[in-house]
């Protein structure tokens, strides 16, 4: 047993997880192991993707902990089981367990058990309730403990979970800094494994949510470079879905899916479930930017059922669909129900993700005080920000307001400025879109020679991305001859622009679709001039 014993401890220094449970296994069938040594095991068990074995450890190395009178000890592991079942989707179990930390506590003297169920506290509120300034003060004090009592893996994980919270809350170069100083000492070793990638997970997320998309990825690559060393692998799971995001917006679609599909299959062994709805998510992003409304249709489910909000995209997808009542009240739904920055209530982060496409349908509901009011709110979260991502969005949406207002000089100015960084970011999807709307921007400014330019870029860009409704729409613009008169590009335009086309083409075939077509024309170009010009203007 002894030789097991060393051997399993041994393996465990050095991250041989399968190596651990199996000598420490071997040691539990010649007498039973005492309380630490059942702690290895499950986190060895854990590791190796073993769950219900590090479950059923756990659970024993808690309750031999009670018996021996070690209520902090005990309470730190209940504190670790009731998290693996919230992460399972399991809240009654997780619950539970937290109470029973709890109980275990009171009257104990204060301990890195205390710190310990603050973070997880504050933790909760911010990620099950959205409760940042709630959460922000359990961060404060289980901070406070842990500086006390030198517990730095609590006080770093800590430092994380405010930094993302103060970036959310618009104090971008605070919660920077304090995930920077969180992540260093995860990259040094300083602190646990588990609480290491915590760390990771939450500078990774809040580097992606500001658009500082090189920043994530630096970090995405670091984190994992560091669980390779570490035979980690449930984990790169997490990573893996921001990679798949990263990707996406770097328009190499195929690969973003590819990343998320594994990112399910790994998240889903390891039953870090709050992470698999995040993961179809970005599976229904490249569906719906392929044009497949099917296919993101059923991720868009599949992540609403696991608990991630499947928002702006499932909004976009009504949109797509035809469906444009259905689409607003989508979007109006996600976003929140009131504005207080004073007292840091709203995540202005998932707030600037969202008003893109607000801006997007209200326009499409012919509902301009709604994409006015939507891009200024946008304009304003982008003026607090340093990030070129949020200022790239709102000018495009200001953009977008300015043409459908008639602005058309502004909206040309606009709209070139937010082409400009997106490029520069290389994200080439909404480059693209960007420079669709420039096209008929210029166009409605009589600039058609340079609108054309623009328009054919943007098709190249489509076409190599396979985002087939939008090369749809930009192709049927310049097939008719490069649009030049802009009444004919705005009807062209409107009826290209039909829901289910593509379908209704395979119903009547080629034939009766060309003669459609031309019934088409000839309706409007019989009609009043006036009428022309209005529906130009929309």
């Amino acid at each position: 047993m002894l030789d097991s014993l060393s051997a399993g401890r041994e393996a465990f220094a050095r991250f041989a997880w399968a190596d651990a449970l199996a000598a420490f296994s071997d040691a539990e069938r010649h007498a039973p192991l005492d309380p630490d040594d059942l702690q290895m095991m499950a986190a060895a068990a854990w590791w190796n993707g073993e769950i219900d074995e590090a479950v059923d450890a756990y659970e024993r190395a808690h309750g031999l902990l009670v018996r021996e009178g070690r209520r902090n000890e005990a309470a730190t592991v209940a504190l670790r089981l009731g998290e693996l079942a919230v992460r399972r989707f399991s809240p009654a179990v997780g619950n539970g367990w937290l109470t029973r930390a709890e109980r275990l506590l009171e009257g104990e003297a204060e301990s890195s058990a205390h710190a310990r169920l603050v973070a997880l506290k504050g933790m909760l509120a911010f990620v099950l309730k959205g409760d940042m300034v709630g959460a922000m003060t359990l961060v404060d004090r289980s901070l406070e403990i842990a500086r006390r009592l030198g517990v730095l893996d609590v006080e770093s994980l800590s430092l994380a979970l405010k930094g993302q919270i103060l970036a959310r809350q618009g104090r971008w170069a605070e919660g920077i800094a304090a995930l920077d100083e969180a992540s260093a000492a995860a990259a040094a070793g300083q602190i646990d494994p588990k609480a290491a990638c915590d760390v990771y997970c939450q500078t990774i997320s809040s580097c992606s949510a500001l658009g500082d998309y090189r920043r994530a990825a630096e970090w995405i690559d670091e984190a994992d470079r560091w669980m390779r060393k570490r035979s980690i692998n449930g984990y790169r799971g997490v990573c893996r879905v921001h990679r798949a995001e990263l990707k996406r917006l770097g328009g190499e679609w195929a690969e973003a899916e590819s990343e998320a599909r594994l990112a399910c299959d790994e998240l889903t062994s390891w039953r870090l479930l709050d992470g698999v709805g995040l993961a179809h998510y970005e599976i229904g992003e490249v569906r719906l930017g392929m044009g497949d409304l099917q296919g993101a249709e059923a991720a868009f489910a599949t992540s609403h059922e696991y608990g991630h909000m499947p928002q702006p995209g499932l909004a976009l997808l009504h949109l797509a669909q035809g469906d444009v009542k259905q689409a607003a009240r989508s979007i109006a739904q996600a976003l929140p129900a009131h504005l207080d920055r004073a007292a840091g209530t709203t995540d202005l982060l998932a707030l600037a993700n969202l008003l893109p496409a607000q801006v997007e349908i209200a326009l499409a509901s012919e509902d301009l005080v709604t994409a006015r009011m939507a891009a200024e709110e946008l304009a304003s979260i982008a003026a607090n920000y340093d990030s070129d991502a949020i200022r790239a969005a709102a000018l495009a949406a200001q953009g977008a307001v300015a043409l459908a207002s008639g602005a058309n000089s502004e909206a040309v100015s606009t709209l070139e400025g937010a082409w400009r960084l997106w490029r520069e970011l290389d994200v080439p999807y909404q480059s693209a879109r960007v420079r669709l709307l420039l096209g008929h921007a210029r166009l409605a400014a009589g600039d058609e020679a340079t609108a054309i330019l623009e328009l054919k870029a943007a098709k190249a860009v489509f076409e190599r991305l396979g985002a087939a409704r939008d090369l749809r729409l930009v192709s049927a613009v310049l097939d008719r001859g490069g649009a030049v008169d802009q009444r004919r590009v705005s009807k062209t335009f409107l009826f290209s622009d039909i829901v289910t086309s593509t379908e209704l083409v395979r119903l009547i075939g080629d034939s009766s679709w060309n003669d459609l077509i031309a019934w088409h024309d000839r309706l409007l170009s019989s009609a009043p001039a006036w009428k022309l010009q209005s529906c130009a203007d929309r």
